[in-house]
Parts: structure tokens; sequence; C-alpha cells
């Protein structure tokens, strides 16, 4: 969600529409923030065009009291340029505040550096066009153009945020390590469970067997008792 909030001690000459992304890399996808504050002294920031480098991909955050236009080439359907418009009987971006605005999307080209010019509409129509490029002597320019710098990616780095190795081996390892794992798991539960099962039959067959001979035993004394009375009475 867009955040707004109050400019205090900076000047209008450096108050300038600025773009960072500190995760995304040369190739890489990723999200990205335009800080942009609101130099005029009387009127809002009703409307801000972004333009795109042709991303395969590109989404505008949700943002409360914004109707967003996203621009593609016909011809290849990337995303050339995104358009943030505020909607009727909202401030928009107050004066002496700004808004941040972010776009997820990619790839990214494979550069250092990757210019992002930017077209700031204030409501009494005033326009702010931010695409002048830094000069050769490395002097700000009156209206520079927002400006990434992108790292290189790591070697084997996944350009969504991830890491693979070799195509998706090492996750395909770790998923087999895992299965394993879980299969090992089971069988390890199964086994205590008909170990238990065991010596609860061990158990009840021990008592079985106790009584049985207690039985026995007591049907043995009541047959020697009667063969004795027997022989009193032939006596």
């Amino acid at each position: 969600m867009a955040a707004t909030a109050t400019l205090a001690g900076v000047g209008a000459a450096s108050a300038h529409v600025t773009a960072n992304a500190p995760t995304l890399t040369q190739g890489g996808y990723g999200v990205v923030t335009l800080v942009v504050p609101n130099e005029s002294d009387t009127a809002a920031t009703t409307e801000l065009t972004v333009t795109l480098p042709k991303l395969k991909s590109a989404r505008p955050e949700v943002m409360p009291g914004w109707k967003t236009t996203v621009a593609k080439d016909p011809s290849t359907e990337e995303v050339t340029s995104i358009t943030w418009t505020a909607l009727p009987n909202t401030p928009g971006v107050p004066v002496g505040e700004f808004a941040q605005f972010r776009i997820s999307g990619g790839p990214f080209p494979e550069q250092e550096s990757v210019s992002l010019p930017a077209l700031q509409t204030y409501a009494d129509g005033v326009k702010a066009d931010w695409s002048q490029p830094m000069t050769e002597g490395g002097e700000e320019p009156e209206h520079p153009a927002p400006t990434l710098t992108l790292p290189a990616a790591e070697e084997g780095a996944d350009h969504h945020g991830g890491s693979t190795s070799h195509g998706g081996t090492t996750s395909t390892a770790n998923a087999d390590t895992a299965t394993v794992s879980a299969s090992d798991s089971s069988t390890d539960g199964a086994a205590r469970w008909l170990g238990g099962i065991g010596l609860v039959v061990g158990a009840l067959g021990a008592v079985f067997g106790v009584a049985a001979l207690t039985r026995s035993g007591r049907r043995g004394d009541a047959k020697t008792g009667g063969d004795q009375t027997g022989r009193g009475d032939d006596a």
C-alpha cells in the first residue's frame, strides 16, 4: 500500500522523484519503489506515469484512492508504462507531502543502471517531466530521471529470488532427502507399534498360561482328594 508522509527540511530543488529496489539484480524480478514528493506550493499531485524498459511482467501495488493503467506494446505484450491517477474527491499527494508508488515485475535489463522516466502532474495542470539523464561530468540535471543501480546476479541465483544448482538438482536432492527421512520415520514408527503389540500379546499369553496352570492344579488336587476318600470308604 502506498505511503504518504510530510516533507520536512527538504528544499524544492532536491525533492526529486527517485526509485529504489534493494533486492533487484540485473536480469531479475523484484519490487521497485518510486518516491514521489510534491514540489508545488499550491496544488496536489494527481497523476504519475512511469516509463518501463519493456518488462514481461509488471504489476502496480493496490493504492486506495488511485486508479492504475498499465500500457503494453501491442506487438509483444510487454509492459511499457504504468500510470496512477487520483480518483475524484481524493487528496492525491497533498502539498508538503510525498507518496510511494510500488511496482512488482521483471525481468529488468542486464545492465548496471536502468532509468525510469516519470511524468508528474499537478491538480493545476502543471507537469514535471523527470526524464533528464545524468550529465557526463556527473552533475545532476534539473529534472533527473529516477534511476536504479543494479548489481550483477550471483552465480546460480534464481532471478525470482530463490537459488538453484544445475537446473534444480539441489532442490530435487533436498526433496529426495526429505522423502527418505519421512519414509524412515514412518517405518520406525510402524516398527515401534508392531513391537508394542507383540509385547502386549506376549503379556496376555503369559497371563492365560498362568491361569491355565492354576486351573489344572486345582483339578488335580480335587481328583487326589476324591481318590483318598474312596479308599477310606473301602477300608
